[in-house]
């Protein structure tokens, strides 16, 4: 557990930081937007009904340096947001986006387990949009199509900033 700051405000509270779990052996990590200034009573408030109300009481809690690698994988996805354009020219928001980095990550295959974070907390493979959307059908629903390509674009992009994470 450990928290990112210094953000740019995102989302319709202005989040500053963010709250980041991962469980050590399973590693689905949990994004949580939050404050930078948020009281220990807010923090507790985030714990209890966004992680605990979904995973349990934790056993322990371990601030590692492992985490630091998803952090900077957060800050890298925040200043590339800020500059993300959609082609109607929409600025998005980094908190809107976090379900798509939370979605790559959990689906990409981790070094040390050589599974995927999904497959070692459900026991199944997760069947993403982008591979049952059919490409030779001729008439895919716009939003349908407009869904596929954000999460295509946000999958590449949390992709090529993981790569190039590993190397610095």
């Amino acid at each position: 557990m450990d928290w990112v700051t210094a953000l740019p405000p995102g989302g319709d509270r202005s989040f500053n930081a963010c709250l980041v779990l991962v469980d050590r052996y399973r590693k689905p990590p949990m994004l949580l937007p939050c404050h930078e200034d948020d009281t220990s009573m807010d923090k507790a408030i985030i714990l209890l009904n966004r992680v605990i109300s979904n995973t349990g009481l934790f056993q322990n809690i371990i601030t590692e340096i492992v985490i630091q690698k998803l952090e900077d994988i957060i800050i890298r996805f925040c200043a590339y947001v800020l500059e993300l354009k959609d082609s109607d020219g929409f600025t998005h928001d980094w908190c809107t986006l976090i379900p798509a980095l939370e979605l790559e990550y959990k689906t990409s295959i981790h070094s040390s387990t050589g599974k995927t974070p999904v497959v070692l907390e459900k026991c199944l493979n997760t069947r993403l949009p982008h591979d049952k959307i059919k490409k030779d059908l001729v008439d895919i629903h716009p939003t349908a199509s407009s869904f596929k390509i954000t999460l295509d674009k946000a999958r590449h992009n949390a992709q090529q900033m993981y790569e190039r994470l590993f190397q610095i």
